[in-house]
């Protein structure tokens, strides 16, 4: 059996983001069933906002390929998924926008076929962010992505996590573990 690659992600680039803390919880889970994990933060690679004109121009900036090289290079993706306004947030749709667009001879979406994906959110509001879930689970779906029915929100963002970036209810980091865990577990099988 193949070692599972994973791509670990926010939709956020806040620095002290809950939904990085969480996506490192789940990543933690994946390496513990074996898998290789690749965390990125979208701080260290600034895209600017998807614009036809600025592609036809100037070509695919150097920062999307270099994160269309990630997603094609690895088999799984771990994304934690910031609500905004009940919705997908404006970077976490940009960076989707931009690796759906094929570079000269490559098909279409190509950084989305085959991948298989489990996504997780965490808010100071009551529901945790699962609004904006129902939103990236159809655009993931739409463009490919086998997406788990294993997800979690975590409330009250704000009072969960300890100094260390863990979650302080025990059951709950088990929990983001276990997303982890099924993800690597699943793309393994896949790739056998």
């Amino acid at each position: 059996m193949s070692i599972p690659k994973i791509l670990a992600f926010a939709g956020s680039s806040r620095r002290d983001s809950f939904n990085k803390k969480l996506v490192k919880i789940a990543a933690e889970g994946a390496r513990l069933a074996g898998a290789e994990v690749t965390y990125l933060d979208f701080k260290d690679l600034p895209m600017p906002l998807f614009d036809e004109d600025l592609e036809a121009e100037q070509g695919i900036p150097e920062n999307v390929k270099t994160f269309k090289a990630l997603m094609k290079a690895h088999q799984g993706l771990l994304i934690a998924c910031p609500e905004y306004n009940s919705s997908i947030t404006p970077l976490l749709k940009n960076a989707i926008d931009w690796a759906s667009r094929p570079e000269s001879g490559e098909p279409g979406l190509i950084c989305f076929r085959d991948k298989v994906a489990v996504i997780m959110s965490t808010s100071p509001g009551a529901l945790g962010g699962l609004r904006g879930l129902v939103h990236i689970r159809a655009i993931l779906g739409n463009i490919g992505v086998l997406v788990l029915p294993n997800q979690k929100g975590i409330a009250k963002a704000h009072e969960a996590f300890d100094e260390n970036g863990q979650l302080k209810d025990e059951q709950q980091q088990q929990e983001i573990h276990q997303l982890g865990n099924k993800l690597a577990t699943v793309v393994a099988k896949l790739s056998s």
